[in-house]
């Protein structure tokens, strides 16, 4: 007889790991790629999140951050991200932004696309390079994320919800 699958099973697991020097060329590799589906629209691209920063854990999710003209032209371009193995999402709780992302339940990259001059943009940047430059915050930072993946294993959302007074900590002291 065949047990039925847990509900656990078909859930996206938070899964926290060691900085891997890989994910730095993951994002070269997606980023090409994304640069000639946006190249009329295209400003800048960077890596963003955790697996930019060498010294802590993170999410084996590589974020993206694309820099367009025109954040309204970027819906013409959904059926080519598509193409490449991404789920359009829109704007996804942030307005004036479109989120991308491939992997399903075992995510492997997100896409944020921004219009050039939304704030987010330098928000991201900021935080990125505040922790690589502060290995101490960077350092709890990593500890609070291994805790609240222990603690939510099966709870994206919750997982967020711990790390956000964090950020949002971290954002005020560099004035974003």
């Amino acid at each position: 007889m065949q047990k039925n699958k847990s509900a656990d099973e078909n859930k996206r697991i938070v899964e926290i790991v060691s900085y891997n020097p890989i994910w730095k060329q993951k994002f070269k590799e997606e980023s090409d790629k994304i640069k000639k589906i946006f190249e009329e629209i295209f400003v800048d691209i960077h890596h963003i999140g955790s697996t930019t920063i060498p010294t802590i854990k993170a999410k084996p999710i590589i974020d993206i951050l694309v820099e367009v003209e025109d954040i309204n032209k970027v819906d013409r371009y959904n059926k080519q991200m598509v193409k490449l193995g991404y789920v359009a999402l829109g704007e996804y709780g942030i307005p004036k932004r479109r989120f991308f992302q491939k992997g399903g339940n075992n995510r492997t990259h997100h896409v944020h696309i921004f219009q050039t001059g939304n704030t987010e943009i330098k928000r991201h940047i900021d935080f990125r390079d505040y922790l690589i430059s502060h290995p101490a915050d960077a350092k709890k930072y990593s500890l609070l994320k291994e805790k609240l993946a222990k603690k939510y294993r099966y709870d994206i959302d919750k997982y967020q919800e711990g790390k956000d007074s964090f950020i949002k900590k971290i954002d005020k002291l560099l004035g974003n």
